[in-house]
Formats: C-alpha cells, structure tokens, sequence
C-alpha cells in the first residue's frame, strides 16, 4: 500500500512538473506570434522605420540564440531547476518593461532582457524534462511541451488580434506578468532539483565572437531587406562570415568551448542537431510569409488573417503527443523524418497559392503542417537528449536551442529577402509589418515572391530530411565499433529513442 501510494504521489508530482514545462512553452509561443500581430501598432505608436521594426524579433531570437548554451550551463552548474524558475522573473520584468516602452530603441532593449528570461526557460526545459521522465517516456512528455507550443501559438494568434484591436499593443507583453508569476509560483512547489551539479565555465570570449559574426550578417540581410547592395553591407556580410569562422577556430582552444565539438561525437548528435538548424531556417518563417500573403496580398485584417492559421496550430497540439508516443515505441528517426516529409507537403499547398486562390487550400497546407510538425518536434527533442551524456543534459539541451534558434534569426531574414525580389524592398517590408496593402499585378508579382520563398523552404528540409535519415548511418557505425570493441557479431538494430 505504502508502495502505491508513493508511486501515485510520485506520479501527479512528476504531472504537475510536465504542466509547469508546457507553460513556460506556451508563454514563449504567444509572445512569438502576439508580437508578429502587434507590429503596426507599435511602428505607429513609437514612431519606429520599418528597418528597426525588425529588430524587435530578430534582437529576442539573437539573445536567446547566443545565451543558450551558456545559461544551460549555468543550469548544469547551480541547478536546472533553480534557472528555469529564474527564466521566470526575468522574462515578466523583460516583459512589463517592454509594455512601458517609449521609443523603439527602449522596446529593442526590453526585448533583450526578455530574451534572456526566454533562455533560462528554453535552454532548461529539455534538461528538466530529460531529470525528471525516464529515456523511455521522454518522447511523451516532449509531445505535451508541443502541445503548449501549439496552443500558445493559437492564444498568440487570437489575443494578438484582439488586444491590439480593441485594446492597446502594450498589453501584448503585459498579458505575460500575471502567467509567467502564476508559472513561477507553481514551479517553487512541484519542481525538484535532483541535486546533481557540473563545475563549468562561461565561453564569453566564444559567445562575443559568435554573437558579432551573427549581427554582421543578420544587419546586412535586414539592409538588403530595405535598401540595394553598397560597400557597408558587404564589408558586414564578409565580416560576419570570418567572424564564425573564426568562433569554430576560437571554440578549439577554449577548455569550456560554447560549442562543445566533442559532444557532436556522440552517435547521432550532430546529425539531428544540424536537422533541426536545416528545419528551422525552412520553416520558421512561413508564418510570417502566409501573414504577408493574407494581409498584404488578400486584404484581409490581422484578426481575420490570423483566424485561418488557427487550425494548422491546433492539428499539431492535436499530434504532438501521439508523435511522442510513436517516438518512444520505435525509436526518433522515423517520426523525425516522415515529420520532415510531411512539412515539405504543406509548403506544396503554399506555392500553389495565387492571388484569387481558394483560402481552403491555404488552411489545409496548415493542417498538413501541424501534423508534421507534431511528428518532428517531439522526436527531434527526444533523439538529442537520448544521444547527450548523462551529466551534460543542460549544455546539450542548451546545444539544441542554439541551433535551433540560429536557424530561426536566420529564416525570418532570408524569407524576408527572397520574397522582397519582385517588388520594391520597401514595399514587401511594409507588407509584412501589415501597414500596406497589395492589388492586381503588383499583388501577383509579389506572390510570385513568395512562391520562392516557399521553394527555398522546401530544399532546406530537403537537407533536414537527409541529415535526420544519416543518423541511423551514424547509429549503425557506431554499434559495428562496439562490436569489434568487444567481440560481438549481432546484427546492430535501430536505436529505440534518439
């Protein structure tokens, strides 16, 4: 009896842990598309240039891109836990600032903070979730922190267009204080720090030059975005390029490297790191373009456009746990990639797009989207954890967001150039911060736009797809080394959960 009840107790606080996670998920994904939506209003109320604009997300994703891996360290080093209930605090104070904001240099900087507290809380939530479930049901509960992606995405979606219509854009980020202290709250109670600590080093050297490299660039494709190529925006593109180049030479010198390249020995760890970096540049930013289709090409308001993504979202919180179900029973790789094949089939819908096309088509390639995307995240999250030490589950986790999140700043700028091509730069900007609209022959040049940007999508999950198919590659070699290591002639099979 005293067994059973300490298994149940075990179990509802093991639930409550998971619930904690998929909030500090949610919060994350509302604050993702509630701000895409507020954009107009906050141009107009803080007198912002469109260039600027876009640093309001590109500045949150650099900071959290660059501070991943080391507050994951931090959470090796004082505790997993202890971070991510400190993610809390600080993404509420980065928020409430950002709702007092009083010009778009002041907003840029709030976001800055928030980005931090957005680290602590993504670069911890894979490690807390890999300490607290066994590797078995690990697949499961990744399933249910996208599932709170799904949702907050939705609930971004929805407010976004109802705060900023009938409200004000500042109770955008306002709306985050009350949750992120409730979270916060429930955290201190049912969150258990397993007490296992790592002596680590911050890379700060590695992160300044990773974080330079990644500015030069991202400043030179915002430009380009808005205005022709000249000498300033080369010298960045060069400058930014030999920067990385040179953070790979620094991280092989460092005792404590940012990038630890002996984890990306680990069987299948860099495959399936690099699958999700070729996964997010392909399809972070579809939103954002379906946002400029509908609201620059269609005509339609932000809430009207926003309503018709809803499904998509809602198909994938719908299976995101069964594909983590699906992932602890036979293993990542299939549901990774048939995820990955999926996707590719709702960017088939979004090309056939045009300007007079049914909008049917377009919830569709929504709903097919949700599907592979509810197949990819869970596995993909499941298969890095399952291939990381056990002692270093914070800087792996913390390895995941920043390839992740590098592929994300770099998908909203290369989208964003692609599209801009058939148009005037200027113009396709003012699209997609919603404050112009589109008719007749410039409309359908501009979808033609689009339909690249959708192509290049498409060859980038290409490169996904391949890369989470090597993995099993990369499995199969590693077992025949164990193999002749120590004598054994069985047949290596798939791994059960990478």
């Amino acid at each position: 009896m005293n067994t059973a009840a300490a298994a149940d107790t075990h179990h509802a606080r093991t639930g409550l842990a998971l619930g904690v996670i998929v909030i500090g998920t949610l919060i994350a994904a509302v604050d993702t598309t509630i701000v895409v939506l507020a954009l107009p209003k906050i141009q107009h109320s803080l007198h912002a240039g469109l260039a600027s604009l876009t640093w309001v997300i590109i500045g949150y994703l650099l900071v959290i891109t660059l501070l991943a891996i080391q507050v994951g360290r931090l959470g090796d080093m004082f505790g997993r836990v202890k971070m991510y209930e400190a993610g809390f605090l600080v993404f509420v104070v980065g928020s409430a600032l950002c709702a007092l904001s009083f010009n778009v240099a002041s907003m840029i900087a709030f976001r800055a903070i928030q980005g931090i507290g957005g680290a602590l809380i993504s670069a911890n939530s894979g490690a807390v979730i890999a300490d607290t479930f066994p590797p078995e049901r690990r697949g499961r509960a990744y399933g249910f922190t996208a599932v709170g992606w799904n949702l907050g995405a939705i609930l971004g979606i929805l407010l976004g267009g109802l705060i900023t219509t009938y409200i004000s854009w500042r109770w955008v980020f306002g709306i985050n204080v009350p949750i992120g202290l409730i979270a916060f709250a429930i955290a201190l109670r049912v969150l258990v720090d397993p007490g296992e600590r790592q002596r680590r080093k911050l890379d700060l050297v590695g992160m300044a030059v990773l974080g330079l490299g990644l500015f030069g660039i991202l400043w030179a494709l915002v430009q380009l975005s808005t205005t022709p190529l000249d000498g300033a925006i080369t010298a960045a593109l060069i400058v930014g390029a030999a920067l990385i180049v040179a953070f790979g030479l620094v991280e092989q010198k460092v005792r404590e490297p940012m990038v630890n390249l002996s984890l990306l020995r680990a069987p299948t760890l860099a495959p399936t790191l690099c699958s999700s970096l070729f996964q997010a540049v392909g399809t972070f930013a579809v939103l954002f373009l379906l946002t400029m289709y509908l609201q620059g090409v269609r005509q339609l308001s932000p809430i009207h456009a926003s309503a018709l993504l809803v499904p998509g979202y809602l198909i994938g919180a719908l299976v995101a746990p069964l594909g983590g179900r699906f992932a602890d029973r036979v293993g990542a790789v299939i549901p990774q990639t048939v995820g990955i094949l999926v996707m590719m089939a709702a960017l088939g819908f979004y090309v056939a797009l045009g300007t007079t096309t049914s909008l049917v088509i377009l919830v569709a390639g929504t709903v097919v989207n949700g599907i592979g995307s509810g197949l990819f995240y869970p596995a993909n999250n499941a298969a890095v954890m399952r291939a990381s030490p056990p002692g270093s589950f914070g800087v792996t986790a913390g390895m995941l967001r920043t390839f992740a999140n590098t592929g994300m700043v770099f998908s909203f700028s290369v989208a964003i150039f692609v599209a801009s091509r058939t148009i005037p730069r200027r113009v396709a900007f003012a699209i997609f911060v919603g404050t112009t609209k589109l008719s007749g022959r410039t409309g359908a040049l501009f979808t033609h736009g689009l339909h690249a940007a959708f192509g290049v999508s498409i060859l980038l999950l290409v490169a996904s797809g391949i890369l989470s198919a090597t993995s099993v590659v990369a499995h199969r070699r590693h077992q025949r080394s164990l193999a002749v290591a120590t004598g054994t002639e069985s047949e290596p099979s798939l791994p059960t959960c990478r």
